[in-house]
């Protein structure tokens, strides 16, 4: 029970948040901002609830995909959980945490949108890599390639090593957000993030390969 309440809590507080800035905010405010964290669209000041409405909905359904993995998914003997109900309450956190940053971007001008939300994705990331090596085989989470849904050992080994790289990257992330500037740390965050993505699926490929030449 403890869970739900604090998935509303997540949920509510940037509407809170966004109620508690409204009265303050100009007739006209951002609503997209650029790979340059440079505000290049705009609309009416009741489009500060947008974003916590977009992202309340996507946490509710990704809370509940990922916290009835057990039963729902054709693999769910292999399912722990305990990991899988912390791991969709830690999305809904991150969720709540960038919805909260745009939004402290949105009503104050002047402040670099990219210098608080890439260091914040990049320690997400960093958090989703510990994460890792803790998750079972399943359809949802995870790198859930062909060789690794077919094998055990290849699914374990790949998140072994996706977690050390996804802890790594994420962290160099933060780094190279706080200490570089404008659409540079744009081009830096989609590299890194690229090959987050790259190392660990080449390795399982790989060990697919011999794991198939051996037999």
């Amino acid at each position: 029970m403890k869970k739900y309440i604090y998935v509303i809590l997540f949920i509510v507080l940037p509407f809170g948040y966004a109620y508690y800035l409204f009265p303050s905010l100009p007739y006209k405010i951002p609503t997209h901002f650029n790979a340059s964290g440079e505000p290049d669209a705009w609309g009416h000041k009741s489009s500060i609830f947008l974003l916590p409405a977009i992202m309340g909905l996507t946490s509710i359904f990704v809370f509940f995909i990922i916290s009835n993995i057990k039963k729902i998914d054709p693999k769910s003997a292999n399912v722990d959980d305990k990991i899988y109900k912390q791991f969709a309450l830690y999305t809904v956190a991150f969720l709540s945490i960038v919805s909260l940053t745009i939004i402290y971007a949105t009503a104050h001008e002047g402040v670099k949108i990219e210098k608080l939300l890439f260091p914040l994705l990049g320690l997400a990331f960093a958090g989703f890599g510990l994460y890792m090596p803790k998750i079972k085989q399943n359809y949802f989470a995870g790198f859930r390639l062909p060789w690794t849904l077919e094998s055990e050992a290849n699914w374990q080994a790949t998140h072994q090593l996706a977690g050390k790289v996804w802890v790594a990257g994420g962290l160099l992330q933060f780094l190279t957000a706080i200490i570089f500037e404008n659409g540079f740390v744009f081009a830096l965050f989609i590299s890194i993030t690229i090959i987050m993505v790259l190392i660990p699926a080449v390795y399982s490929y790989i060990f697919f390969k011999k794991e198939k030449s051996s037999k």
